[in-house]
């Protein structure tokens, strides 16, 4: 005789994830109740908070599940491409957020603020990637671009392209931002030489360089900070 499994749907209504979140909001449920809303549905003989719960434990957690690719995720039993471009379309709405409140900041005043700023992008990612914050005279944000990926050299980031960059936005002032995927910020020979090279470049065009900082997994690193913007 086949298992019988109880469906959300035929769950009390005070106990099922979406009327617990429209009757007492998003921030009173549970990590694996909030993914089983994304999910929809389970499969066999799990159901969607069996299989949140499941994926969130394989994965470590919600920061796991952003590190993985759509094919990582598809490698998980009930997961196929359409929930984990539901699981990675949620993801990026959660860091788009975050980005979108720091934004309405709109001022950069310190290493802190690039921080909270980059950090939910870059911190996870298994390439390097290297962006420049674009800034008023007054340090009020303009907008982000990244400049490069992969894996970073003196000869991959063009200071040409980063002083063109600046003029079309009418940047007065410039951050420089990358990721170290090994979790270490601590600057590299090629970091110290790539931010001397754009900081001399800079200069030329009367562009102030702000700081430079590297996002570990737990921890940033400052130029600034350090006094090694020259």
């Amino acid at each position: 005789m086949p298992k019988y499994i109880q469906r959300i749907k035929d769950w009390p209504e005070e106990e099922r994830p979406r009327e617990r979140l429209i009757k007492w909001g998003a921030d009173k449920l549970t990590e694996a109740e909030l993914l089983a809303i994304v999910l929809r549905m389970g499969f066999a003989e799990l159901t969607a908070i069996d299989l949140a719960r499941h994926l969130l434990q394989e994965c470590g957690g919600f920061r796991g599940l952003d590190s993985k690719t759509i094919g990582e995720l598809c490698e998980v039993k009930g997961i196929g491409p359409t929930k984990a471009a539901q699981i990675k379309a949620a993801l990026e709405i959660g860091k788009r957020a975050t980005i979108e409140h720091a934004k309405e900041q709109r001022i950069i005043n310190e290493s802190k603020d690039i921080d909270v700023l980059m950090r939910p992008y870059l911190r996870d990612l298994t390439r390097e990637v290297f962006k420049v914050l674009l800034l008023t005279s007054r340090n009020a944000l303009i907008s982000e671009r990244t400049v490069f990926e992969g894996s970073l050299t003196e000869s991959m980031v063009h200071p040409r392209e980063v002083i063109k960059i600046a003029l079309d936005e009418s940047a007065a002032r410039i951050v420089f931002v990358h990721n170290h995927p090994s979790g270490n910020p601590s600057p590299s020979m090629a970091d110290k030489a790539i931010t001397n090279q754009l900081v001399s470049a800079c200069k030329l065009m009367n562009i102030d360089v702000l700081d430079h900082v590297i996002i570990g997994k737990q921890y940033y690193y400052s130029f600034a900070d350090e006094g090694l913007l020259g």
